[in-house]
């Protein structure tokens, strides 16, 4: 271990410059028409239902409360009190390699019924890409990424700082929370009206 009395915090430093320089850069290259279809998928839904697994699925989790707030009908699937999918939904998929088994093989069911399917995925060759209506694509470092991390470490490679998905489910965060601005203005209304639809019993 290292000696405690000489943590510098270079480390977390460095990693926060390159997630803030990363989200920079995705915000640079950003398919717009693509991130239109998405709003235009969700405005026009009759109720929304968000999924991810890990730390992804925290994320979903995020942008569905957010959704709640602006007055969308909106679902957490694998929650208890979730309804099921009807062809008229859309269903948001969030997945850094858009390979993650539970969440493709959910992707391959909403397909089925009909439904109106957004991927969120790093890879857009993946198998949730592959069955998307719509992919707003975030670059980050995905799970097939890992095996090289403490080689390049060693190196000197700072760029992988963010261990695992960390890079995508941040800006992934970030990206959604921005939806959710343009959503704000398309709907137009206010903070207030956010604040009105805020839980009471915390």
């Amino acid at each position: 271990m290292k000696d405690l009395s000489s943590i510098d915090c270079n480390n977390l430093l460095s990693s926060m410059e390159l997630i803030s320089k990363h989200i920079h850069g995705v915000a640079n290259e950003i398919e717009v028409e693509n991130v239109k279809k998405m709003l235009i998928n969700i405005m026009e839904a009759k109720r929304i239902f968000v999924m991810g697994a890990g730390r992804s699925g925290l994320v979903a989790k995020a942008f569905a409360m957010r959704l709640m707030h602006i007055g969308f009908s909106v679902y957490v699937v694998g929650e208890s009190t979730t309804p099921a999918v009807k062809s008229t939904d859309v269903v948001v998929a969030i997945s850094g390699s858009g390979e993650t088994r539970s969440i493709a093989d959910l992707g391959k069911i909403a397909k089925d019924i009909e439904s109106t399917l957004v991927t969120v995925t790093s890879n857009r060759d993946s198998t949730l890409g592959g069955l998307a209506d719509t992919v707003a694509l975030i670059p980050g470092r995905t799970k097939e990424d890992v095996g090289g991390y403490l080689e390049r470490h060693m190196r000197g490679e700072y760029s992988h700082l963010t261990p695992l998905g960390t890079s995508f489910e941040i800006t992934a965060l970030v990206f959604l929370d921005a939806i959710i601005a343009e959503l704000i203005s398309i709907v137009g209304i206010s903070e207030s009206d956010l604040q009105s639809m805020h839980t009471i019993l915390e």
